[in-house]
């Protein structure tokens, strides 16, 4: 195999695996940095061994075999320094048996997933919810803070910064790797919410990288979703944000075509559409609205409900987008955004025409949040060519092009401006 394409397959690994294996060094040795340095150990080992022998035919596996044993002897010294031999031989021949278990063995929690665990010890309430965020994409994803930055619509340096004071607060309040009791449950549940819900986007539209989507990503998301639901039962914005992720999981097979390309929702085959994970969708969103009381229903439940509008349409024309911007009006009355304010003047572009649309981008211009998101551009161009000014859009969309991180959305982008210059 040739040394980049083995480098791509070893990053490809990694961001599906270090989860996993940070997660059960966590666990081991109850700090953070140490966790991550030794999992980064794992992966150098990776990069020296694997060009000579090989990709083994589990190197999830074979990654976290050779962090845990790097674990072992880092306690084994740091042990012998304490000169506690006795307790040494018995903590030593435990963490020898995880090196040949199945599975990791459940604490005495709510949840025996060391994924969740990690993800409710980020979500700490010490940190600010921007904190939470960042650093458990970066734990759970293994995302560069630039990626994050660049979901976030932030400064990389905000993020850098988030991530090294969380890792330092947590640090110093000796935080335990555990699940919340069920009473603390309320406050913590919202940001790990928050959590699951941007690693799904980032698996179903990649931030940057070769690949349209992260499957991997998508599934570890809807792998959680549902475990909290069942952490959860009476909470609707988690039964909301499980039925969003099915609901647009169900697309995934329509959304790339056979060279991996993207397809974009108009140009999709609606056969290759999951039935059943439509079904499984629109089964917790009627169960989330059933839980739901008070004011109204939350930002997923909403966002569940623009999907199932999709979802029931058998084609684009039949979706009933009336509905979709009434629903994006609540919703930016309940979690206000400009990048839903951006959505909502797509689904407008639908119900009314491009140029309606056109003036509610326009007013986005100028929004700070957006003067980096490349699918400001994009929208703009989409309008400008269905209005017919080519040109115009030829330049949105080049532009577009120019802000995007994701290869196959770039040149996706660079074939509609193409494909404009061609009109």
């Amino acid at each position: 195999m040739p040394v980049p394409e083995l480098h791509r397959r070893i990053d490809a690994v990694w961001r599906a695996e270090s989860p996993r294996v940070i997660a059960a060094l966590m666990r081991m040795v109850r700090d953070l940095d140490l966790a991550e340095e030794l999992a980064q150990d794992a992966l150098v080992t990776a990069l020296e061994r694997w060009p000579a022998s090989g990709v083994p035919d589990n190197p999830g596996a074979w990654l976290m075999a050779t962090a845990k044993h790097r674990a072992i002897d880092h306690l084994r010294r740091y042990q012998l320094q304490q000169r506690k031999h006795a307790q040494i031989a018995q903590e030593l021949d435990g963490l020898h048996d995880e090196l040949h278990a199945a599975r990791e063995a459940a604490f005495d929690d709510d949840i025996g997933d060391d994924l969740l665990r990690l993800i409710f010890v980020a979500c700490h309430p010490l940190l600010s919810l921007e904190a939470r965020t960042a650093l458990t994409l970066r734990l759970l994803c293994g995302l560069t803070t630039d990626e994050i930055a660049r979901a976030f619509l932030v400064p990389e340096a905000t993020v850098a910064q988030r991530i090294v004071r969380a890792k330092r607060t947590l640090g110093e309040a000796d935080v335990p790797f555990e699940v919340p009791r069920r009473e603390e449950l309320p406050e913590r549940l919202s940001a790990v919410l928050g959590v699951v819900y941007l690693v799904f986007n980032e698996g179903y539209a990649a931030t940057a990288g070769d690949d349209w989507m992260r499957p991997a990503l998508c599934a570890e998301a809807l792998r959680l979703g549902r475990l909290l639901v069942g952490l959860a039962p009476g909470e609707p914005e988690a039964f909301g944000l499980l039925a969003l992720m099915e609901l647009q999981s169900s697309r995934a097979a329509a959304r790339t075509g056979p060279s991996g390309e993207p397809i974009l929702l108009q140009d999709q085959d609606r056969a290759r559409w999951d039935r059943d994970a439509i079904e499984r969708g629109l089964l917790a969103l009627a169960h989330a609205e059933r839980l739901a009381t008070g004011p109204g229903p939350g930002p997923y439940m909403l966002q569940a409900a623009i999907a199932a509008c999709h979802a029931r349409a058998p084609r684009l024309e039949r979706t009933d987008w009336t509905r979709i911007v009434r629903l994006y009006d609540v919703l930016a009355d309940v979690a206000p955004s400009p990048v839903v304010d951006l959505n909502r003047a797509v689904a407008v572009s639908m119900r009314s025409g491009p140029e309606e649309a056109l003036a509610l981008v326009d007013a986005l211009a100028d929004a700070p949040a957006l003067r980096s998101y490349h699918l400001l551009p994009a929208v703009r161009g989409d309008l400008l060519h269905r209005l017919g000014r080519f040109d115009e859009a030829r330049l949105e969309f080049e532009r577009a092009a120019g802000m995007t991180r994701n290869a196959r959305e770039r040149a996706l982008l660079l074939a509609r401006a193409e494909s404009a210059a061609a009109d």
